[in-house]
């Protein structure tokens, strides 16, 4: 059954769907030490993982004497926790890995205003229009390819060719995540439910091969295991950092203009509803914004910076000028919709 199209009700039934989807990797339960915090620590329930932004965490608690627990876990798998245990929740922080994740959130009335100094601090773009989370962070998502394999001229332009038989058991996908969650919603918003959805069974049908994160799929094509594969950008920049561009066979492309395959999405960060006037919660996002931390995520994770005046990566496209689908991030919060799609095509 369809789930009922206001907010709240909207919301709670992708939550319920989600938490039924992730029970193969243990129900998040509620967990003591978080939901009956003193209030002496900042508690964050972060869809970022651990490698991506633990030092970041320690960072903060070095610069500030404020004390950070954190929550790892899928954006979704938070974002439904954060739903079930509403105004109960010892979350004081809600950091995702994309723009839908924390919209869905937002519509279930959780999250609360920003500091007017925050909601205002980046481009309207990356941000939401109700004040009640901001990006931290940008990143594209591109075709990554096997350079040794594929000629860049035979890279699809649009991710729609990537059902066509000639790719057949060679294109990889991450369906789990959030950041192709977030991409197959922006296919719905522009070009439709069936076109969508005939998509997903043309990747099914050309035998599409499932990773559970964008960095498996990266070393899959840098190995030569597969062709093709949708990541986002900032893993390819990481590991050419590590390992140097002539020893990798991966390469990137993106996709044409206005194609999905080119989203520009968001990690982003909001208070919750119940932590609405905790200073720390407050000072940590504020933090995340000044032009040192927005720094630190140029150097340490390749993504795009969102406040002005703060250089990308040297190599990256500006992000101004990347090209991708005419989609506001607001209307990726359609996660609810996506999600059943892709449990209907059999890729969840």
């Amino acid at each position: 059954m369809r789930p009922d199209r206001t907010g709240k009700v909207r919301v709670l039934a992708w939550c319920l769907g989600t938490l039924a989807l992730l029970s193969a990797c243990g129900n998040p339960g509620t967990s003591p030490s978080l939901t009956d915090s003193s209030g002496e620590s900042l508690v964050v329930y972060s869809g970022r993982s651990e490698e991506l932004v633990g030092a970041l965490f320690t960072r903060f608690t070095e610069q500030t004497g404020i004390p950070v627990e954190v929550r790892y876990g899928d954006s979704a798998e938070l974002a439904a926790q954060l739903v079930e245990e509403g105004d109960r929740t010892g979350a004081h922080v809600y950091f995702a890995q994309d723009a839908g994740a924390l919209g869905a959130v937002a519509a279930a009335g959780l999250l609360a205003p920003l500091p007017s100094r925050v909601a205002q601090a980046i481009p309207a773009d990356y941000r939401s229009q109700d004040g009640t989370w901001t990006g931290v962070t940008g990143r594209a998502r591109v075709i990554v390819y096997d350079g040794d394999r594929v000629s860049q001229g035979e890279v699809p332009s649009s991710v729609f060719d990537l059902v066509d038989p000639k790719w057949r058991g060679q294109v990889a996908i991450a369906p789990t995540n959030a950041s192709f969650q977030s991409s197959v919603t922006a296919m719905r918003a522009t070009h439709g439910d069936q076109r969508t959805q005939d998509w997903l069974e043309g990747l099914v049908a050309n035998d599409v091969q499932t990773f559970e994160k964008n960095g498996l799929i990266l070393d899959a094509v840098d190995a030569g295991q597969v062709s093709l594969g949708l990541i986002n950008h900032y893993y390819w920049f990481e590991k050419a950092k590590e390992v140097g561009i002539e020893g990798m066979r991966a390469r990137i492309a993106f996709t044409e203009a206005g194609d999905p395959g080119s989203l520009v999405n968001v990690a982003g960060v909001g208070i919750t509803a119940p932590a609405e006037r905790n200073e720390s919660a407050a000072r940590l996002v504020t933090w995340l914004l000044t032009a040192d931390v927005q720094q630190w995520f140029v150097e340490n994770t390749s993504e795009y910076p969102l406040v002005p005046g703060v250089p990308a990566s040297e190599g990256l496209e500006p992000i101004g000028e990347l090209k991708g689908p005419d989609v506001a991030l607001a209307q990726l919060a359609d996660l609810p919709s996506t999600l059943e799609m892709l449990t209907r095509v059999g890729l969840l």
